[in-house]
């Protein structure tokens, strides 16, 4: 949820970096697993486009394909100094 490194998180806890990553392999596995992804990770059907979008082609032409979205979430970009500009201030 931080985003910081495991030898950040085993600083802040005071744990070695191994018990930090074997810990957070446990978690990953028990949230991928089968009894908890099925009872608590719904995919969208297929009619779950907005109106707004599905009635807009500029809109549709880039999440006709999409198959949900994360909202909330900041997803870390490190793009090449070349393709900055086009990554500033996206939310």
């Amino acid at each position: 949820v931080t985003g910081l490194s495991v030898r950040h998180v085993g600083e802040r806890f005071q744990q070695s970096n191994e018990m930090v990553s074997q810990y957070f392999c446990k978690i990953l596995f028990i949230f991928s697993s089968s009894p908890f992804y099925s009872t608590f990770v719904q995919l969208p059907a297929a009619d779950d486009i907005q109106q707004k979008i599905m009635g807009n082609s500029r809109f549709y032409l880039y999440f006709k394909d999409a198959i949900g979205a994360i909202d909330g979430s900041h997803i870390c970009a490190a793009p090449v100094v070349e393709d900055c500009p086009a990554y500033r201030n996206h939310k």
